[in-house]
């Protein structure tokens, strides 16, 4: 479904990604995994079209979309929930998540989706007319996941949803993200909780200073003593 290879990022002078290579297939969970720094976001960023690469590829669904810019790449079908969750917080919960929907392919759909928002996280329901500026942490999680589903998203990307929650809230937004794959929807999980990351996912990529030092099956990594020591403390 999504083909990177030897993908290249640079700030200036200073490299990011370093003929980074993976594949995610259609209807998996693949994490990423790393310290910080190792450029995961700046993966993340790339493939949504935030930045342009020097070198390589992103194809999806077989079409090269290296370079795309981010408003197209949201129309191909890929979502992108951010680091942060960057709700719009003077805007309404109801606001928000129609703000998700402007992207062409989401339009018509629009009201039914917002319907099946709203049956996923009844709490938006509940706190549709409140500014998102005043949600909880995790009710601007929920939110900005469900203004990425109203872009209608064949896969979509997390970048540390986890980031900032208290450990319950935590435990639901992992549970989302399996129930969203469970329905079909395909998941690249970047996850500062390497443990839980590990055990969800069908395939897992470590990056390290911008490469990939490691890969194979979420269980293969798990037991693998060199992610122990380097990210689990074991």
């Amino acid at each position: 479904m999504l083909e990177i290879r030897d993908l290249d990022l640079y700030y200036g002078d200073a490299q990011a990604l370093d003929g980074v290579s993976l594949s995610v297939d259609e209807g998996t969970i693949v994490a990423i995994v790393g310290s910080n720094g190792a450029g995961k976001s700046s993966l993340i960023r790339t493939i949504a079209g935030i930045e342009t690469p020097r070198a390589g590829s992103i194809r999806y669904r077989g079409a090269d979309i290296t370079g795309a810019p981010s408003h197209a790449v949201v129309n191909l079908g890929i979502g992108q929930v951010a680091e942060g969750r960057q709700v719009f917080p003077t805007l309404s919960v109801r606001e928000n998540l129609e703000v998700g929907a402007l992207v062409p392919r989401a339009r018509a759909r629009a009201k039914a989706t917002l319907e099946e928002v709203f049956a996923l996280f009844p709490r938006l329901r509940e706190r549709e007319h409140q500014a998102a500026g005043t949600l909880s942490g995790g009710e601007q999680q929920m939110l900005a996941i469900g203004r990425c589903l109203m872009g209608q998203p064949e896969l979509i990307m997390f970048d540390e949803p986890s980031l900032g929650l208290a450990p319950t809230v935590v435990q639901e937004v992992f549970r989302t993200i399996l129930a969203l794959n469970r329905r079909g929807l395909t998941i690249v999980l970047v996850e500062q909780n390497v443990a839980v990351s590990l055990r969800i996912a069908s395939r897992a990529y470590v990056l390290e200073n911008g490469r990939v030092a490691m890969e194979g099956t979420g269980a293969e990594l798990l037991a693998d003593d060199r992610v122990r020591q380097a990210y689990l403390g074991l």
